[in-house]
């Protein structure tokens, strides 16, 4: 199931360019810069630095609007949904309670280390997401989280060519 979704939105952002479809398939959640940097240097055959710096662009902008918008996003739900407002502030606060430990032992570089761990469900989104929850400030947790998606995508360039090809 999962191979022909990804196979179909791989296929989807093929009829751009494929500057553009690096930058696209990097904002894709179940991807991120993971999918978009293979994509990029193995089918697209773009030049490595550059698929870098296109999936990372698009992998961090979506991050950046999570993570500036989610305290007002909360603030709207509990105001305007009463009891669905509950549930999701109970949500959180369970989640909160759940894995606050690991914030406390790790801070800001575990929310690097993290997004940059490169696997399934770490991405910049669940960081993004994660600091919120965890009431990291935006102006405190946005550079730790652009810090995770770089860190990300050298672990997948490393993947995909090798290291003798990066550096």
């Amino acid at each position: 199931m999962w191979h022909n979704l990804i196979l179909n939105i791989i296929h989807f952002f093929s009829i751009f360019p494929h500057e553009l479809a690096t930058f696209l398939l990097g904002m894709v959640p179940i991807g991120e810069v993971r999918l978009a940097l293979p994509v990029a240097i193995l089918r697209y055959r773009l030049p490595v630095w550059e698929a870098y710096l296109l999936a990372v662009a698009g992998n961090i902008i979506p991050a950046f609007i999570i993570a500036a918008g989610a305290d007002s996003f909360h603030r709207w739900v509990n105001k305007r949904a009463a009891r669905w407002g509950k549930d999701w502030a109970d949500y959180l606060a369970d989640i909160q309670k759940k894995f606050s430990g690991h914030y406390v032992k790790y801070g800001l570089w575990g929310l690097l280390i993290f997004i940059g761990s490169s696997l399934p469900g770490t991405g910049a989104y669940t960081g993004a997401i994660a600091a919120f929850v965890f009431g990291i400030p935006f102006k405190k947790s946005w550079p730790y989280i652009l810090g995770g998606v770089m860190v990300s995508g050298l672990i997948t360039l490393l993947l995909t060519v090798g290291f003798d090809k990066i550096f």
